[in-house]
């Protein structure tokens, strides 16, 4: 199993981006700023080529406060951020499990990595 830490508050893909018109997306210049943090985050941490396997991740999420989140909005940023870094595609994620957690002073997403074992 390997594990990779990203540092920073998680926000929702709904904070990532904003629209300019009829079919115009930007992405916000504070999810850019952070996409880019976690994308020197990896490769400071992982080394190696991408994986090509099938994937499992245990996903744990820090936040800074407590307020009520939905647990499936927060991924967006981390798992673009391990694209091509760390893996090839995330297509290659079979099965993720998602826990939420505080930590006022060190908000961060923890992902746990192994191969998919089909039980």
């Amino acid at each position: 199993m390997v594990s990779i830490i990203l540092k920073g508050n998680p926000i929702s893909t709904n904070n990532c981006y904003y629209h300019a018109g009829k079919g115009v997306t930007f992405m916000t210049p504070k999810a850019k700023a952070l996409k880019n943090s976690y994308i020197q985050q990896v490769k400071e941490q992982w080394k190696k080529k991408p994986l090509e396997n099938a994937l499992e991740l245990g996903i744990k999420l820090y936040f800074n406060d407590r307020r009520q989140r939905d647990w499936d909005n927060y991924h967006k940023l981390s798992m673009d951020a391990l694209n091509r870094n760390v893996w090839l595609d995330d297509v290659q994620i079979l099965k993720a499990t998602v826990e939420k957690f505080y930590d006022k002073n060190n908000p961060r997403i923890e992902i746990l990595l192994e191969e998919y074992k089909q039980k």
